[in-house]
């Protein structure tokens, strides 16, 4: 059964629930602009930068499962290159089910006051196959709900970490960050992959990873095979460590080892 998400507090409803609330009257339009593709050398710095922010990362206690939230904007602006996220982020969810060890969440929202949130899962290809049902709808973004809903969560069980793929941020950053240092208090680190590149975005997304000890990087058309990768070798290591990402094949996965030596 899924959840309606209202900041954190949740009520039960269907597989998934709608958040009835209205949208704030000084949120900012719907971003909407094409991107211009982003520099080689910088999206590698940024790569980089990601993985060693996951060197420093410790992976949860090997006595607990790990507890993965992937977030997702369904808005519309991100509906031009939506097939190819949903067939990368449901990558990401079978490279760990020979690894095992790890319980995800998928969240999204989409329209003006829709937020969703699935029930917790351990099979991958069940939720990868959810996913593929999600399609875009105009409307503002909702990062608030998602970082509120993570909260709630690790208020109850710790959450190894939450991970967040969206395009632009139409927020009071103030407000985010008031809630990723929640967040940072209960031990949630949040990884943001952000397509395209809106400077707004960009500035929310820097600050929410830092606060919460986690990272940030930037994809787009031409680094599908780097996102896959790093999505997958993300949640390898937040389900078995180490051991995990030596069992795993792909340069994401080599370039995090590389990090950790």
């Amino acid at each position: 059964m899924g959840v309606a998400m209202r900041d954190g507090k949740k009520t039960e409803t269907n597989p998934w629930a709608t958040r009835a609330s209205q949208t704030p009257a000084s949120a900012s339009p719907p971003s909407t602009a094409h991107q211009a593709p982003l520099d080689r050398p910088l999206r590698d710095r940024e790569v980089a930068d990601f993985v060693r922010r996951l060197k420093e990362l410790a992976p949860s206690a090997a006595a607990q499962r790990g507890r993965l939230i992937f977030a997702m904007d369904a808005t519309m602006s991100r509906q031009p290159t939506w097939d190819m996220a949903l067939a990368l982020q449901a990558d990401m969810f079978r490279a760990v089910k020979a690894v095992g060890g790890l319980d995800v969440q998928l969240v999204y929202f989409r329209g003006t006051a829709e937020c969703r949130a699935s029930k917790w899962v351990t099979d991958p290809d069940a939720l990868a196959a959810l996913m593929t049902k999600v399609s875009c709808a105009g409307g503002y973004t909702q990062i608030r709900k998602v970082l509120s809903h993570a909260r709630g969560e690790a208020t109850k069980r710790p959450v190894s970490a939450l991970v967040y793929v969206g395009d632009c941020m139409e927020e009071e950053i103030d407000d985010l960050c008031g809630r990723a240092g929640e967040l940072s208090l209960l031990g949630v680190p949040v990884f943001l992959f952000q397509e395209g590149a809106d400077a707004r975005a960009a500035t929310a997304f820097r600050e929410i990873a830092r606060l919460t000890k986690g990272a940030y990087c930037r994809f787009d058309a031409g680094s599908a095979e780097q996102l896959r990768e790093l999505l997958s070798a993300v949640a390898v290591y937040a389900a078995g460590g180490r051991q995990a990402l030596e069992a795993l094949s792909g340069r994401g996965a080599r370039a995090l080892l590389q990090q950790l030596k």
